[in-house]
């Protein structure tokens, strides 16, 4: 069951080979050194070197020399063992986190909507961990103990062969396979434990990730108590089932003693009163103690394996999913893109939810088009459907007459900038964040996307310049300083299709009217697809798609919609009485003297 579960991931095994054979053979040198060597020199060599004539000299030198050999190769042989299934181990490890790291990078956005961010990193980080622990430490404990088990039982039979009153040693043996039901019986009860444990732990992560994003929010609205409560809640849970856990894999260890004193009780009752000798009960019962000793630790190795395999169905959730916006097999390849793009009958859903149906619109190479409508109306999906961040259920996107899905996924994308509401900088410096969507970018380069962004001043302005760090999540820079970076990508990319998710909303009045100059200048000879949530974005407009409850209901310049059109007139008076109390409110007047 353990090889056919876990077996695909044995070959992680396979660039650390050598070192794995070797961890293994030190494994069973040690097995040998303590399952039948100690026991060998409690038999022969203590009785030789305490009777009376004891050999003398350099004979009796030789002789208890070879009690530090033992115990030399025991050790040895040990650190060994540890350190070569270490050095597999931490290999192992990297090998899988990298590996669910990999296919996270490639899941569909949709995957992200249904697994919060901390339960994904407590996969690729603890689950990983007891993974690993399974594929090296259960192998090596499967072939150690076990030789330590056949040592210490070969050396008993050898004792039945030459001491014939020992043979009763043989029944106290048959209590062994009375310890394999405690493992069975315990084991089943830590599968379940572990696994919910462990989805607790992610959870926790959560929670923590959550209370992390969210600094200034909840100093804002005094929520500190709260999420200590929040967080203490969870950690209480968490301490609950991990307890329960270790409940069941420690009482393994108490069961199986119980069980080999009764056998070593009965051997040396058997003993005594057959007058059996000191040296050689000595032996019996050292034997007897590295048989039970080696079933203790398969215990809890068979313990191991149901944790692992808790986690293993958690890793296997993220590696198995589907990619519901797969590659094509073949895929097109466009020369030049001018940007044409067609939405043909196009519906899609998150699951039972309706969020396009039937659009049926044709958008020009060059065109500036603005997207407008209720909150939950459709105008991002529209605008995620031409990247391909999903697949429409019903009907087709193209690009250049090309359906998106023919395209490959990178090659697609690499023409398509994409600027967001809420744009992310990554702890870099500011030069790199602004390269991210050209690598081999110049920094002449990087300056002029800058200057094109509004952005080269306060850039200029900083002590170490391109080179500063933004902190995490480009925390060190104000929201409107972050959106500016995000632009000057966008320039610096030079793509023929721009995707705008409301650019400007993080600026103020003055950043605004440049950066509005600029994304004229930008949008020259561009595809662009502006998602509106303030109608100062859409001035330059070439055409409105007014959309509502999934379908678009119009489409046409400002002048036309406002006259024809009842919803974007309502949404267009709305916010325009809004902007003029805003103003109001902020406007002071000098009190006449």
């Amino acid at each position: 069951m353990f090889l056919k579960r876990f077996g695909p991931y044995f070959s992680y095994l396979k660039p650390v080979r050598k070192q794995f054979a070797l961890g293994l053979g030190f494994g069973l040198i040690s097995a040998a050194a303590s399952g039948a060597g100690l026991p060998f020199i409690i038999k022969y060599l203590v009785p030789l070197v305490t009777s009376e004539d004891k050999p003398g000299g350099m004979t009796l030198i030789l002789l208890l020399s070879t009690i530090p050999i033992a115990f030399s190769l025991r050790a040895l042989g040990g650190f060994l063992n540890a350190y070569f299934m270490a050095y597999a181990g931490m290999h192992v490890l990297e090998r899988l986190r990298c590996m669910v790291f990999e296919k996270i990078q490639f899941l569909p956005v949709a995957f992200f909507h249904k697994n919060n961010v901390g339960d994904l990193m407590s996969r690729v980080l603890g689950d990983t961990n007891q993974l690993q622990t399974a594929l090296v430490k259960v192998v090596n404990s499967l072939v150690k103990e076990p030789a330590t088990l056949i040592s210490a039982i070969g050396f008993l039979v050898y004792l039945t062969i030459t001491e014939s009153e020992s043979a009763f040693m043989l029944i106290a043996l048959a209590t062994v396979p009375a310890c394999v039901l405690p493992i069975r019986a315990i084991g089943s009860r830590i599968l379940k434990k572990a696994r919910m444990a462990q989805e607790q732990a992610g959870e926790l992560n959560n929670v923590l990730n959550e209370n992390l994003s969210a600094v200034r929010e909840v100093r804002a609205y005094n929520l500190e108590t709260r999420e200590i409560d929040r967080f203490s809640a969870a950690c209480r849970k968490l301490f609950t089932l991990a307890l329960k856990t270790v409940k069941y894999d420690k009482a393994l260890s108490p069961l199986i003693e119980f069980v080999s004193a009764f056998a070593l009780c009965f051997a040396l009752y058997v003993a005594v009163q057959k007058n059996i000798q000191p040296e050689v009960i000595a032996s019996i019962l050292t034997a007897l103690y590295m048989c039970y000793e080696p079933i203790k630790k398969l215990g809890g190795v068979s313990n191991t394996i149901r944790k692992a395999q808790a986690s293993l169905d958690r890793l296997e959730y993220v590696l198995h999913t589907e990619d519901t916006v797969p590659e094509a097999d073949k895929p097109t390849s466009i020369n030049v893109v001018t940007g044409k793009i067609c939405f043909n009958n196009v519906t899609f859903s998150y699951e039972n939810e309706v969020a396009l149906n039937q659009v049926n619109v044709t958008i020009q190479a060059g065109q500036v088009i603005a997207l407008v409508g209720p909150s939950g109306a459709g105008k991002t999906t529209f605008a995620n459907l031409v990247p391909r961040f999903y697949d429409a259920i019903q009907g087709s996107v193209t690009l250049d007459g090309v359906d998106v899905r023919a395209l490959s996924k990178h090659e697609l994308r690499a023409q398509i900038a994409l600027v967001s509401q809420e744009s992310l900088l990554f702890s870099d410096t500011i030069a790199n964040n602004i390269r991210l969507s050209k690598p081999n970018a110049t920094i002449d380069q990087v300056k002029e996307a800058a200057r094109m962004a509004h952005a080269h001043d306060f850039i200029e302005a900083f002590e170490d310049g391109y080179e500063t760090l933004v902190g995490e999540r480009g925390s060190r820079l104000s929201g409107g300083q972050r959106q500016r970076i995000a632009i000057a990508r966008a320039f610096l990319k030079d793509a023929p299709i721009i995707i705008l998710d409301e650019p400007t909303s993080a600026l103020d009045a003055e950043s605004e009217h440049n950066i509005q100059a600029a994304l004229e200048t930008l949008a020259k000879g561009r595809t662009v697809l502006i998602i509106a949530h303030r109608f100062s974005t859409i001035q330059h407009a070439d055409s409105i798609f007014v959309f509502e409850d999934g379908h678009m209901i119009a489409q046409g310049p400002h002048r036309e919609l406002y006259q024809s059109n009842e919803l974007y007139t309502s949404l267009y008076d709305k916010q325009a009485k809004t902007a003029q109390s805003d103003q109001i409110s902020f406007t002071t007047t000098e009190e006449p003297s």
